[in-house]
């Protein structure tokens, strides 16, 4: 063998031996950043008023709350967040004291917003294991603006739909459902029907308060006509909700006509807690992506309620956005521990 070979393969079987002697070490860690985004174009201005205490805690803070939420929903890319301290002033200086939809409507249009979140704290513990719940609705100040159901925008009828996660997929489907049943739900609006059904002598009910067999027959032979419409691909009946609403439509020569409704566009609820197998998994993954210099690792967020507060409301923030559509290709980043 020449020696500058020898010499070469003697370096190697060091460099190798020197890898493994090292073991882990010389390899960094692989952390997978989500990424989210604002789906919504029309959405840009956002103001988010202090938070409403519905629980049973009289320590909550909801300044503290909206400021929590005001932080991280401006880390997400294409939103201008007002500030809590400036949407308080507005409010104040308007002189309204918002009850209804229609309220928060105007309140956005006099804070020159194009939409106001109003969320409320209906559950809060500090004390460990720490349990929160978080109602947020999102008024628009145009009330041409519909609801947005959880769905809309994913990537349905494209190769990426298998990678829909499970769990989005069925609260698209319950709130499709959700929609459908309510033009399936008969009206309930006579008083007269709100009182007792009349009673024959024998204590049953009359017999014109039953539906007979045959209109009953009707009725089965209009569902299944509706229900095979649907399958075969024709046009639904104009009061049933298409499920092709969950992809966007395209430009249009002239916009539609304003159909004005007072409903929040966007309505998120949930309830945390701390001692939840993926609540933990998910902050610890929260913790290990952010450079925390103090001491204690993920556990400690759990004992102190700024922190938890701050993590529950970034799940709630991206929750929200990656049932819509908000959800981007995730990053991945390679780091070496301190320790090594």
């Amino acid at each position: 063998m020449l020696p500058a070979v020898r010499n070469a393969a003697v370096l190697a079987v060091i460099a190798i031996t020197a890898l493994l002697c090292t073991g882990c070490a010389a390899i960094p860690d692989r952390h997978v950043h989500p990424v989210y985004h604002n789906p919504f174009p029309q959405l840009h201005r956002i103001a988010i008023l202090p938070f409403f205490n519905q629980s049973k805690e009289p320590t909550v803070d909801g300044d503290e709350l909206a400021i929590a939420y005001y932080n991280e929903l401006q880390n997400i890319p294409g939103f201008e967040v007002m500030p809590v301290g400036v949407s308080r002033r507005f409010l104040q200086a308007s002189k309204l004291q918002p009850r209804t939809s229609a309220d928060f409507q105007e309140l956005a249009r006099l804070m020159h917003v194009d939409a106001i979140i109003v969320g409320s704290v209906t559950e809060y513990s500090p004390y460990y294991p720490p349990r929160i719940g978080l109602s947020v609705d999102w008024y628009a100040a145009n009330p041409g603006f519909h609801p947005i159901p959880a769905g809309y925008g994913l990537p349905w009828g494209t190769a990426e739909e298998e990678f829909i996660p499970s769990a989005l997929v069925r609260e698209a489907e319950f709130a499709l459902a959700r929609e459908q049943l309510k033009t399936q739900t008969p009206k309930f609006d006579d008083p007269a029907l709100r009182a007792a059904p009349a009673s024959g002598s024998d204590g049953k009910i009359a017999a014109k308060q039953a539906p007979s067999a045959e209109s009953a027959i009707r009725q089965a032979s209009a569902t299944t006509s509706t229900d095979t419409a649907v399958a075969d691909g024709h046009e639904p009946t104009p009061p049933w909700p298409d499920p092709r609403g969950f992809i966007p439509l395209g430009p249009t020569e002239n916009p539609p006509d304003l159909r004005p409704q007072y409903d929040p566009i966007i309505t998120h609820t949930r309830i945390y807690h701390g001692q939840d197998s993926e609540f933990t998994q998910r902050l610890e993954h929260y913790y290990e992506t952010r450079d925390d210099a103090r001491f204690g690792g993920w556990q400690t967020y759990l004992q102190r309620p700024s922190d938890f507060i701050r993590f529950c409301c970034y799940l709630h923030v991206t929750e929200t956005l990656a049932a819509r559509g908000g959800a981007g290709e995730s990053r991945v980043a390679w780091r070496w521990p301190i320790s090594r």
